[in-house]
């Protein structure tokens, strides 16, 4: 059963201790040839992305236990199995070389939100038209600066360029308004119990 609960990485609210990072400047130089960041928690300036690699599987695990609750989160061992069948669909977000927080997906003809087993990527196939999903995870101590944004908006990009047709996600219901804002439509309630919680199913055509 994919899901994205970013129940500690995007409702937050955190103090933000700001700083001025600096970055080259192709335009020229100024200070000293680079250029002030314009926001001081630009991830532009502060953080990269890049697909995961079997090695970043247990710093991606103890991101992951950290920010989800109790039975939501995946095993080790579902999270080194994702990175091995379908890094194209692990995306890393490093702030200053440290992992801090991913996106995991895989892609289904048919999508059917409630599949257990699709946790366990029983059914995916990386040339299938559609992203589902798993987790959205930012590291609790680098919440409240908007990397969950940026994350998703990483993430929603790449899928377009390698022709994906739609992306589709669950969550709870009080994160269906923070979906909305980053772009997805609310589809229905979903018949899938994981955790005992509740879960709602959204998606976004490409």
């Amino acid at each position: 059963m994919p899901f994205a609960n970013p129940d500690q990485t995007c409702g937050r609210t955190a103090a933000v201790v700001r700083f001025e990072p600096k970055v080259p400047n192709a335009a020229g130089p100024t200070n000293g040839g680079y250029a002030t960041c314009p926001d001081a928690l630009s991830v532009t300036c502060m953080s990269t992305f890049r697909n995961a690699k079997p090695s970043d599987a247990t710093r991606c695990f103890e991101i992951e236990t950290a920010a989800y609750e109790g039975d939501d989160a995946a095993t080790l061992k579902k999270i080194s199995k994702r990175i091995e069948e379908y890094p194209d669909g692990f995306l890393i977000l490093e702030v200053q070389g440290e992992i801090v927080g991913f996106i995991n997906c895989g892609c289904a003809h048919d999508v059917e939100m409630s599949d257990e087993e699709f946790k366990e990527l029983v059914g995916h196939d990386p040339d299938a038209p559609n992203a589902v999903i798993m987790s959205v995870v930012v590291d609790p101590a680098h919440q409240g600066r908007g990397l969950s944004r940026a994350l998703m908006t990483e993430f929603v990009d790449r899928m377009r360029k390698v022709g994906k047709s739609a992306i589709f996600l669950m969550c709870k219901e009080h994160h269906v308004p923070l979906y909305e804002r980053f772009g997805y439509s609310y589809l229905q309630p979903s018949t899938s119990d994981h955790g005992g919680m509740t879960w709602h199913e959204m998606s976004m055509m490409l």
